[in-house]
């Protein structure tokens, strides 16, 4: 066996470990230890931002784009920020024990039906360090352990806050082994992480298609994907000029590197030459590069735009660069998100009450908008205090996954001698 083998194993022994010590844990213990952790983000902030400061030399000298270098970036804002998310996850409700249903039966069993801790969840992602704080705290809130695998331009900022928060654990006296994160950045770590189904319930990947596909090839466990963010919006005949160009400059501006950034648009026919024009300006304006079809070219002219290409359509840009095509309406549109989209947050700008309904409940991605920004789909705007990920799968977690979605139930039955005739 592999020295890199032996280090994930041990990782998942103590990670199931610690599990088992979690999951009988009160809330207030566990809410002091989360406060704990917060407390050491902001006591390791000199660590943590010179961790981050060597990632960010290492990231500009292999050419990484602004849009990755700001979701790699960390200052004391950003770091007090993370801070205050597990101080957040904290004051929530804790979802461990809940009664989800009771009830009795003929023979006077009685039944109920309680959420409890998955117990040991692996997560895979890149780029961003706060998602390891994010993560580590939503764990720990619902009971689980995790065992962590950041990518590599984030490798020592990961590394460094890991280190923080297991000196939180220590200070609140839980098991440090409740957060762990695998040494190195040697990707066989991945297929070894999503093999061992003797110590991981679950994995969780959140990145690019290759890191997906790859622990979904691998994995002995249930998987739930964080997978590619090409949100679309569609700007209806009836939509608000001032609210389109709002909304859409949000969307694809505000942080381009981000997966519930928006990264095609589309506008009904009829209403191109109001709205075209003046949104298209206010992006060009703001850096964003035009790739349009070829309705889109002629209405604003050839000097301002790039012409599409069939790629375009599928592409998750993760920076400014925005694809755009006129559609003849409603359904048109609907079938290009269909086609194109990825389920994870598409929108509709309307004034038109019965257009946005049937674009709410005819598509079907995680978080479907009317008339809002793609950017809330986020843990924190949805009021779970952080997330996991952004699940666009369907089977128990889809959308922004809080601490609901880090249960699962079980069933506990008490008798008073019963037996089965």
């Amino acid at each position: 066996m592999s020295q890199l083998a032996e280090h994930v194993l041990e990782l998942g022994r103590r990670a199931r470990a610690a599990s088992r010590r979690l999951a009988t844990i009160a809330r207030d213990r566990k809410d002091a230890a989360l406060f704990a952790l917060a407390d050491a983000l902001i006591d390791g902030e000199g660590a943590i931002l010179d961790a981050n400061a060597r990632d960010l030399v290492a990231a500009k000298l292999k050419g990484l784009s602004a849009a990755m270098i700001d979701r790699l970036s960390l200052d004391t804002a950003r770091l007090a920020a993370m801070a205050q998310q597990v101080r957040d996850v904290a004051a929530l409700p804790d979802p461990g024990g809940e009664i989800l249903k009771e009830w009795t039966r003929p023979n006077g069993i009685e039944i109920s039906k309680i959420r409890v801790p998955i117990g040991t969840v692996g997560i895979i992602y890149e780029s961003r360090p706060n998602v390891t704080s994010d993560a580590a705290g939503l764990c720990l809130k619902t009971g689980n352990a995790t065992i962590l695998r950041g990518g590599s331009e984030a490798t020592f900022s990961n590394q460094a806050i890991v280190d923080a928060l297991r000196a939180g654990l220590r200070n609140a006296g839980l098991p440090e082994d409740a957060i762990q994160m695998v040494e190195g950045t040697d990707r066989e770590a991945v297929r070894l992480l999503a093999e061992m189904d003797q110590y991981l319930d679950l994995i969780v990947p959140r990145g690019g298609k290759d890191l997906i596909e790859s622990v979904v090839r691998y994995a002995r466990m249930p998987v739930i994907k964080h997978f590619t963010g090409l949100c679309i919006i569609y700007l209806d005949e009836a939509a608000d000029a001032d609210m389109a160009e709002r909304i859409v400059v949000n969307a694809k501006c505000q942080r381009p590197g981000v997966c519930n950034a928006v990264e095609t648009l589309l506008v009904h026919r009829a209403a191109a030459a109001k709205l075209l024009p003046r949104v298209a300006t206010a992006l060009r304006e703001r850096g964003v590069e035009l790739r349009v079809d070829d309705e889109t070219w002629r209405l604003l002219g050839a000097e301002n735009c790039v012409p599409a290409s069939a790629a375009d359509w599928d592409t998750e840009f993760l920076e400014l660069i925005l694809a755009v095509k006129i559609v003849r309406g409603l359904d048109e549109a609907l079938a290009h998100i269909d086609r194109h989209g990825s389920h994870h947050s598409d929108a509709i700008v309307t004034e038109d009450e019965a257009t946005a309904e049937r674009f709410l409940r005819e598509v079907d991605s995680a978080t479907v908008y009317w008339n809002a920004s793609t950017r809330f789909t986020d843990g924190a705007e949805f009021g779970f205090g952080a997330e996991i990920g952004i699940s666009t799968d369907k089977l128990h977690a889809r959308g922004p996954m809080g601490l609901e979605e880090l249960t699962t139930y079980k069933y506990l039955i008490r008798g008073e001698g019963q037996i089965r005739e």
